[in-house]
């Protein structure tokens, strides 16, 4: 089938040389009406590549094929295949399998827990070849079921509908994973993001690692535990706070699934329990701050930082001599350069002297592109207090 040819200018065709891919609608002098893969030319005509196009979109063009090759199945099975042999051996039965422009497929994002798989389409052009994408994904990777979860806001931007969808076979509503040691239920169809929170799988794994045998440690926004099972492998005592008792019901499960009575669950913001336990002069040997994005746009970082700092500076008072601090951040606004600034201040305001251990970010299955920032969101650090 003879594609659609979309032009574009000289500076929407440099984005594409430099590594991004990328063109906005004010650089594409062609607007046909219709979603769907188009051929992308420069103004001489030059063949540029095959890209996903979105009418309604900002984001009109999404580079994913640089020559005249047919994207078909074929395609899209090598193109899976390649994702796989790039993650290798995760440890782990749940894992992210195409990290979108990671991976160079443009917002398709593609997870899988155990025997089944959970996507996102994520753009208009890329909504138009479901069938194709969902066959290449049913070929490669052999699931029992796939779920489309579409409930996300950036669908809006795109002209599609928010929703979910069991597009093949069936999905249950829990899937217990396995991640290293420990086993946790993962929620496909109503929990964060697909079902759980990958990208710190690597963190988590570590985490068992920073308390010292029957150590106390604090897991602030636990969310299902995952960073609190690990911990309580080797931690005498933890403490787990999160607002939400639904989600803390699901932790309580995740633990007795792991026969880990060491834990305590506690429905409370996380920042009202650090001044709190400030107050009380409790102390901890590990406590690990992953909280949800504080800033979902630029115009929030300042607040954003205020706020991680608050965290940062109580947690860094409330560890006991030699006691380790995992900290992180998802918002991608906030640059790496503003977080390790934001430490520097809570650590000079903490009266601690804390030394950096490791710097940490998203899991390999989570690839970063150096010219395409948007695949880095996740920075965290671990530091040890004097």
């Amino acid at each position: 089938m003879s594609l659609v040819t979309v032009r574009v200018t000289a500076r929407g065709a440099a984005r594409w040389t430099r590594g991004h891919p990328w063109i906005y609608r004010s650089d594409v002098r062609d607007h046909p009406s219709e979603a769907g893969l188009v051929r992308v030319v420069d103004g001489r005509g030059k063949l540029l590549g095959q890209a996903l196009y979105s009418p309604k979109s900002e984001i009109r063009l999404r580079l994913l094929e640089r020559s005249a090759r047919p994207v078909d199945a074929a395609w899209w099975e090598g193109r899976f295949r390649e994702c796989l042999a790039r993650r290798g051996d995760l440890n782990a039965t749940a894992y992210r399998v195409v990290h979108a422009e990671g991976d160079g497929l443009p917002s398709l994002v593609v997870d899988r827990y155990d025997r089944w798989v959970v996507a996102m389409l994520l753009s208009a052009g890329l909504e138009s070849m479901r069938g194709t994408v969902l066959e290449a994904l049913v070929a490669v990777l052999g699931p029992e079921g796939v779920l489309f979860r579409h409930d996300v806001p950036v669908r809006r931007h795109e002209g599609l509908p928010e929703e979910i969808v069991l597009a093949y076979g069936a999905v249950p509503e829990e899937i217990e994973i396995r991640e290293g040691p420990v086993r946790y239920l993962a929620a496909p169809w109503s929990g964060q993001k697909t079902g759980a929170f990958l990208d710190q799988r690597p963190n988590r794994l570590l985490a068992g690692s920073w308390v010292p045998s029957s150590g106390s440690a604090l897991d602030c926004f636990t969310y299902h535990g995952s960073f609190a099972l690990h911990l309580a492998l080797n931690a005498g005592r933890v403490t787990a706070l999160d607002t939400s008792q639904e989600a803390l019901t699901r932790a309580r499960r995740n633990a007795a699934l792991n026969g880990l009575t060491n834990i305590d669950w506690v429905e409370r913001d996380a920042f009202e329990a650090l001044r709190a336990y400030e107050r009380e002069r409790r102390r901890f040997d590990v406590i690990v701050l992953d909280p949800p994005a504080f800033a979902r746009n630029k115009s929030a970082v300042p607040q954003a930082l205020r706020g991680y700092k608050e965290l940062n500076l109580r947690a860094l008072r409330l560890l006991s001599p030699g006691g380790t601090l995992f900290t992180a951040s998802c918002s991608f606004h906030v640059r790496t350069d503003d977080f390790d600034a934001m430490l520097r201040e809570a650590a000079a305001d903490s009266g601690r002297r804390c030394r950096l251990v490791l710097r940490t970010s998203q899991g390999a299955d989570h690839p970063e592109i150096l010219t395409i920032p948007e695949t880095g969101y996740l920075k965290g650090a671990v530091l040890r207090a004097d």
